[in-house]
C-alpha cells in the first residue's frame, strides 16, 4: 500500500459532541460519513434518556492515514461506552486490498483510544443507479467487496454486527435522487436499526 494518501475534490470532517460538560447517560459514538451523519439525530431521538449520542463523521477513507487521526482525535477525547464505527463508500481510488490492509491500524487506534469502549461495526450502505433507483449502482459491488472484508476482520476480532446493507439493498423506496443518501423514510429505517444494536450493548 502506498504511503501517498489519494484525496477526493472535496473533503470535510464533521465532528458532533453531545453533553460535552458531563453526563449520566452511556457515551455512544458512531463514526461514519454523510450516511452516519443523515441517520444520528433520528438515532438520538430514539435513544432519548438511554444514551447521549455523538458523531465523528468524515470524507476519509480506509487507506488514508489522517481517517486515524481523526478517529484517534475524537476516541480520545471522552470514556465512550459503545462505538458504532463503519467505512466504505469513500476512497474510491484505493483498491479492495489496499482497504482491507488499512483496518487493523484502524481498529488498534479505537482499541487504543477507547479501550473500555463496546464496538460494532455497520456494514456499507448500498449504491443504486441515480437515474434508476431500482438498480443497484457501479460502485456497488465494491461495497459488496469491502464489506466482505470488513465482515471476516469484525467476525475473526470478535466484533458486533450490524448489517445496514441488508436494510438498504432491498429498499429503493428509501433513496434520495442520487442513488447514495436516503430520505426520511430510510433515514427513520437505518436509525431504528442503528438505536436497537446500540441499545444490546447499552
Amino acid at each position: 500500500m502506498t504511503n501517498e494518501p489519494r484525496r477526493e475534490d472535496i473533503e470535510w470532517l464533521d465532528v458532533w459532541i453531545v453533553d460535552g460538560a458531563g453526563t449520566t447517560l452511556p457515551r455512544v459514538l458512531l463514526i461514519g460519513d454523510s450516511i452516519t451523519r443523515g441517520y444520528r439525530d433520528e438515532a438520538s431521538r430514539l435513544l432519548d434518556e438511554k444514551a447521549s449520542i455523538s458523531r465523528l463523521a468524515t470524507s476519509k477513507s480506509l487507506g488514508d492515514p489522517v481517517l486515524l487521526e481523526e478517529t484517534a482525535l475524537v476516541a480520545r477525547a471522552y470514556r465512550w461506552d459503545v462505538i458504532h464505527f463503519n467505512n466504505g463508500l469513500h476512497g474510491s481510488d484505493y483498491t479492495e486490498a489496499e482497504y482491507g490492509a488499512a483496518w487493523p491500524d484502524w481498529l488498534a487506534v479505537l482499541r487504543q483510544c477507547a479501550p473500555q469502549a463496546r464496538m460494532i461495526w455497520a456494514s456499507t450502505t448500498a449504491v443504486r443507479d441515480k437515474t434508476n433507483l431500482c438498480v443497484l449502482g457501479e460502485f456497488n459491488p465494491r461495497v459488496n467487496a469491502r464489506n466482505a472484508i470488513a465482515s471476516r476482520i469484525v467476525d475473526r476480532e470478535n466484533i458486533r454486527t450490524n448489517d445496514l446493507y441488508s436494510v438498504s439493498e432491498p429498499n429503493p423506496n428509501y433513496y434520495a435522487d442520487d442513488g447514495v443518501h436516503f430520505n426520511a423514510e430510510g433515514v427513520r429505517a437505518l436509525a431504528e436499526r442503528v438505536a436497537a444494536s446500540v441499545s444490546r450493548c447499552l
